[in-house]
């Protein structure tokens, strides 16, 4: 079932929501920089119904502004800080006032700053590929290939530059995989063609972006998450992640866990058993 809600500067943010409406607070889906709601199907169809792992959840996953359904917006509104406001904004008018979080990268980010800023709102986190420190080689590449190209003849066409471009990251995709990940990440136009779904205006935000620069420090943030339980999800492949960054999670928590995906990079697109699994036995 769909929700939307409005923003304060008028824009309309949709989002999934799918599984039982009970009084159990449910899971809340936030997607990565560029991705939108197909990229957590899998899981939350998952998430949402009783198997031997758990009981079904309710599973709401949020479409950030500019991305998939939700509202086209200013270039200098696609900031942290105003999709901070808008997660909080659209939790207020669906009545979710505590939740468990999954975050995919930016969506992971979030998590963090909503710890920072409504501790209260937080029960248990998932983080998958994303952590207080991003490795700089991996910021690199996002800001290479963010609105770099935008439109592709077909499906298949797209499977095969996502396969050219991440095949190292990915190396045990099939070709029907390379298309399904493709699907997550665009729509067919009505002539046919494809085009990804989000706006190439988030480019803006890698104007300034140097290699050489000092990557943001979310360890203050990260702090707010010690007093809950977090699952870390790592790809072994990840270029965004590193071990080392999860080690010091591990050193500075108490209460962290953490998995790592096999042949998979950034980020791990949780379609496997084991991912899946863990992460709803973790969110019980």
């Amino acid at each position: 079932m769909p929700l939307t809600c409005e923003t304060a500067d008028g824009i309309c943010l949709h989002a999934d929501d799918f599984g039982p409406a009970d009084d159990v607070p449910p899971v809340v889906c936030l997607p990565g920089l560029t991705r939108n709601a197909r990229d957590f199907a899998h899981l939350a169809k998952a998430l949402s119904r009783d198997d031997r792992v758990g009981r079904g959840r309710r599973v709401v996953v949020l479409e950030s502004r500019g991305r998939g359904r939700s509202g086209r917006a200013p270039a200098e509104t696609y900031t942290l800080v105003q999709e901070l406001a808008d997660l909080t904004a659209a939790l207020d008018e669906w009545g979710i006032e505590k939740a468990d979080f999954v975050g995919t990268s930016r969506g992971g980010l979030l998590i963090m700053l909503l710890a920072a800023t409504a501790p209260i709102r937080i029960d248990r986190a998932v983080l998958n590929d994303i952590g207080p420190t991003i490795e700089r080689s991996g910021l690199g590449r996002i800001a290479a290939t963010v609105g770099a190209r935008m439109s592709y003849p077909s499906m298949a066409e797209l499977a095969a530059s996502l396969k050219r471009a991440s095949c190292e990251q990915f190396p045990r995709l099939t070709d029907n995989q390379w298309i399904r990940y493709a699907e997550q990440l665009a729509s067919l136009g009505p002539d046919g063609s494809v085009h990804l779904d989000y706006d190439a205006a988030l480019a803006d935000g890698f104007t300034d972006f140097s290699a050489s620069d000092a990557t943001p420090d979310f360890w203050p943030a990260f702090a707010a998450l010690l007093d809950h339980p977090v699952l870390v999800v790592r790809g072994a492949n990840s270029d965004i992640l590193s071990a080392a960054t999860v080690e010091g999670m591990r050193r500075r928590h108490h209460n962290l866990s953490a998995i790592v995906v096999s042949d998979e990079g950034h980020a791990p697109l949780l379609w496997d058993r084991f991912s899946v699994e863990t992460i709803k036995a973790f969110l019980q």
